[in-house]
């Protein structure tokens, strides 16, 4: 998984809904720190964690999937 391909999708994503980081980390119950780290691709992300941004964001999993190359 190019984590972050994945980061910058899902930053876009809740740009767009209009989340803030803070909002969506505590809405899906992770710290700030973490969400950010996804974002920038400095952590790599769980099927889980993507399972929960993706229904926080009202999104289907593979709209948040960067495209193929």
């Amino acid at each position: 998984m190019e984590t972050d391909q994945w980061g910058r999708r899902i930053r876009a994503f809740r740009k767009l809904k209009g989340f803030t980081q803070e909002e969506l980390a505590h809405q899906i119950g992770i710290p700030v720190s973490a969400l950010g780290d996804v974002e920038r691709g400095y952590r790599p992300i769980t099927e889980k964690l993507l399972q929960q941004i993706a229904e926080a964001l009202q999104v289907q999993v593979d709209e948040l999937s960067p495209p193929d190359k």
